[in-house]
C-alpha cells in the first residue's frame, strides 16, 4: 500500500467556515474514511497542522477534530519542509499577505474567496504564485452542490433547449443581535473589515455562471445597506457600513439573462436558501441546494390572467422532482479531494487563482455598477 502524506497548514480555521466546512465536514472525513483513494494500493493523506492568533480556541478545536498539532507561529511552519500545501480561511484583507508568504516558501495554495478586496491586488496574486512555481487553487463550493450537478447534468442532456434566462434567489434573516443573536459574524457589516455581501456572494454568481451558463459580459448592480445597526459578538452596538443586500443582473455570452438577488434582510418562503430558476425553449427547473425540480414543454400548463377567481392551475403540481441518480458528498470536501490529487499526482484543476480574480473582477464592477446607476462592462481576463 502506498500512503502520500501531505503536510497542510490550515490558518483560519477557528472561523465558522473554517471550521465547519474545511476542517470538520472536509479534511477530517477525508482522515476518517481513510485519505483520499486513488487506486486499490494507493492513497493520499492529509496531515493537517491549525494555525490561528487565538491559542484557547486552536486547543479546543484540536480537542474536537482529534488534530494534534496547532501553533500561533505562522513562520515556524511556513519554512517547514513537511508542509506541503497552505490553506487560508483568514478574514480576506488578510489573505494576500499569508499567501505571498507561503508561494515564496515553495508551498502549494488553497484558499478561500474572496482571495483579495480588490481586483487588482486577487491578479497579482494570481501572476506572484504563477512566477513562484507552485499549485493554486480557490475555493468554488457550490459547483457541486447536488442540486447545481443536477442542473449540470440538466444542460448536458440539452433538457433546456435554447437557455433563455436564470434567476436566483439567496438568503435569509440574518439578526442584528438586539434580541435575538447573529448568526454571522459582524465583520460582515462593515465595510472597513471588507464586509458586504456583494465582495462575497458576486464572487459565488461569477463561477456558476461561468461554468454552467457561459462567461459573465456586463453588471448592473444595486446594492443597499437595509439593517442600519447591529450588536457585535462582544454586545456592543456597531454601525453597518457594508452592504447586507445586492440586486443584480447579468448579461452572459449568448445572450442569456441572469438575476440574482442576494439578502441577508430577507425571510423564506421558497424551497432553499438558495435556488436558482433556469428557463429555456424546451423546459424549466429549479435548483435548491439539494433538489432539483423541472417542468417540460409537454408539462407547461397554459395560464389565463383571470384576478377575478381563485386560479385553477396549482402550479407546483406541474413539476416532477430528480431523482437521485448518482451519491453527492460534502462540496467542500470533494474539491479539496480534487485538489490534493492535482498536487500528489497533477490531475487537473482548473479553478486557480485567476478564477478567483475573475470573482473579485465581478464583486469589483458590481460596485462600480452601484456607485454610477449604469451598465458595467466585464472585460476578459
Amino acid at each position: 500500500m502506498k500512503v502520500h502524506n501531505v503536510g497542510i497548514i490550515m490558518n483560519g480555521v477557528t472561523g465558522r467556515m473554517g471550521k465547519n466546512q474545511h476542517l470538520m465536514r472536509s479534511i477530517v472525513e477525508i482522515i476518517k474514511q481513510g485519505g483520499v483513494k486513488i487506486s486499490d494500493s494507493e492513497y493520499i493523506m492529509p496531515d493537517p497542522i491549525l494555525v490561528g492568533r487565538n491559542e484557547a480556541k486552536l486547543k479546543e478545536l484540536c480537542e474536537l477534530s482529534g488534530v494534534e498539532k496547532y501553533t500561533t507561529d505562522l513562520d515556524s511552519v511556513i519554512s517547514d519542509p513537511a508542509y506541503e500545501i497552505y490553506f487560508d480561511a483568514q478574514v480576506t484583507g488578510r489573505r494576500a499577505e499569508a499567501v505571498k508568504l507561503a508561494a515564496s516558501n515553495g508551498k502549494h495554495v488553497y484558499c478561500e474567496k474572496p482571495i483579495a478586496s480588490d481586483f487588482n491586488t486577487a491578479i497579482e496574486l494570481y501572476d506572484f504564485c504563477e512566477k513562484a512555481g507552485i499549485k493554486h487553487g480557490v475555493v468554488q463550493d457550490k459547483l457541486w452542490l447536488p442540486g447545481l450537478l443536477k442542473l449540470k447534468r440538466l444542460i448536458q442532456n440539452d433538457f433546456f433547449g435554447e437557455i433563455l434566462s436564470i434567476r436566483g434567489e439567496f438568503g435569509y434573516w440574518v439578526f442584528e443581535g438586539h434580541t435575538v443573536p447573529a448568526q454571522r459574524p459582524s465583520w460582515n457589516y462593515r465595510k472597513e473589515d471588507d464586509g458586504g455581501i456583494i465582495i462575497d456572494m458576486l464572487c459565488h454568481w461569477r463561477y456558476v455562471l461561468d461554468n454552467l451558463f457561459g462567461s459573465v459580459k456586463s453588471v448592473s448592480c444595486l446594492g443597499a445597506t437595509h439593517i442600519k445597526e447591529r450588536i457585535d459578538e462582544q454586545g456592543n452596538a456597531y454601525k453597518s457600513t457594508a452592504d447586507d443586500a445586492a440586486y443584480a443582473t447579468f448579461e452572459l455570452e449568448g445572450g442569456i439573462i441572469a438575476h440574482f438577488n442576494s439578502s441577508w434582510c430577507v425571510r423564506v418562503r421558497r424551497d432553499d436558501l438558495l435556488t436558482i430558476q433556469v428557463d429555456g425553449t424546451k423546459g424549466s427547473a429549479v435548483a435548491g441546494l439539494r433538489d432539483c425540480y423541472t417542468q417540460h414543454y409537454g408539462n407547461t400548463p397554459k395560464p389565463v390572467w383571470n384576478p377575478d377567481i381563485p386560479n385553477p392551475i396549482k402550479f407546483y403540481e406541474g413539476w416532477s422532482e430528480v431523482p437521485e441518480q448518482e451519491v453527492f458528498e460534502n462540496a467542500f470536501k470533494v474539491q479539496w479531494e480534487l485538489f490534493l490529487k492535482h498536487v500528489v499526482k497533477n490531475d487537473p484543476f482548473p479553478w486557480n487563482l485567476k478564477e478567483g480574480a475573475k470573482g473579485v473582477q465581478l464583486a469589483e464592477k458590481g460596485l462600480q455598477s452601484w456607485a454610477k446607476k449604469a451598465w458595467v462592462e466585464v472585460p476578459k481576463i
